[in-house]
């Protein structure tokens, strides 16, 4: 496969054992669900923080996942060492749960979410508003929000480079799969080399390797430096060949807005992976996932000692006023099917 190069210079989706379970994990979803096909499930979003000193004092926040044009969720059921508050961080309206309490001389403390699912195929829409002034209004802010350079997604530099000899349509949608099919082109789904899954638009730009976070951060790059704007959407993935187990990771996907057909949804990385697929994850997502936060630099709520959360779907803690380490969370995230 012929490649792009910058001026300056999964694997489907597994159930894997409590134990393989890491932070920097993205696995894949399924490929082979009819564009009719919904999916129900239970899903399962918990963690154990080790370690704890006893008498110390520990905040959580957690990414709630909510009913969108793609699915419908229930919160059935949660447990956690102290009260589940619920809020939204002002710029993408992503509701954050969080939670306080004092360890006990267990040094460890459990916590669990439990939702109900159903999730359709993901195909453009239109965002609906109550009237034609409130729909200009929310199509205003939508641009603004994101249109936006993020900290690792920049508007220009780097990695607009690689235009510099394209010849881009004037049509919305027609641009948009000029640069889906551009960093398909330049990018190889690789996450041998240090520095992958921070979603940094530079850095896939230069090692056009990366996962999920890269792919679709390059591509947000491109396409808001192109007017178009462009968001980042991260949840699970759930596997199309089992009905229950656990979850090894998350997957992440991007949107961009076409004036003529709505919000496009995009997989490039799984697109890497499935080549056949590439035509198809244009415009369409199968069910076999479930979506928990939108947009980058998430400020939480309540706020928290380490500011913004680059991209927010695994939990942030801290503990006496310190982010506790990541290797003293197990991760515990599972599905079954119903």
């Amino acid at each position: 496969m012929q490649k792009l190069f910058c001026l300056t210079l999964l694997i489907s989706a597994t159930v894997l054992p409590s134990s393989a379970l890491c932070w920097a994990q993205e696995t894949s979803p399924a490929n082979a669900a009819t564009e009719t096909q919904t999916r129900s499930f239970e899903f399962r979003y918990g963690a154990t923080i080790k370690e704890l000193p006893s008498g110390a004092q520990v905040k959580v926040w957690i990414p709630i996942a909510e009913t969108n044009p793609q699915q419908s969720v229930e919160l059935k059921k949660s447990e956690s060492p102290g009260t589940l508050n619920f809020g939204r961080d002002a710029e993408h309206q992503n509701k954050i749960g969080s939670f306080a309490f004092t360890a006990d001389a267990t040094t460890a403390a459990k916590f669990e979410v439990i939702y109900a699912v159903e999730r359709k195929p993901s195909k453009p829409y239109r965002e609906e508003s109550a009237n034609e002034e409130s729909a200009n209004s929310s199509q205003k802010k939508t641009y603004s929000r994101y249109l936006k350079a993020n900290r690792t997604v920049p508007v220009t530099g780097k990695p607009i480079e690689l235009l510099a000899d394209i010849e881009l349509p004037t049509d919305s949608t027609q641009k948009g799969r000029k640069l889906y099919d551009l960093v398909f082109e330049h990018m190889d789904y690789d996450k041998s080399k240090p520095g992958y899954g921070n979603g940094d638009s530079v850095w896939a730009c230069d090692s056009r390797t990366g996962n999920c976070t890269d792919f679709h951060s390059l591509f947000i790059s491109l396409s808001r430096n192109q007017s178009l704007a462009a968001r980042f959407e991260i949840g699970f993935p759930l596997p199309s060949d089992s009905t229950s187990g656990k979850i090894g990771g998350y997957h992440c996907w991007a949107w961009f807005l076409s004036p003529e057909q709505g919000w496009i949804p995009v997989d490039i990385s799984e697109a890497d992976k499935h080549p056949e697929m590439k035509d198809r994850l244009f415009g369409y997502l199968p069910p076999d996932r479930v979506t928990f936060s939108t947009g980058r630099d998430i400020v939480l709520t309540p706020v928290s000692v380490a500011g913004p959360q680059n991209f927010f779907i695994y939990p942030h803690i801290e503990v006496d006023g310190q982010v506790w380490p990541k290797e003293k969370i197990e991760l515990d995230f599972s599905f079954e099917d119903k």
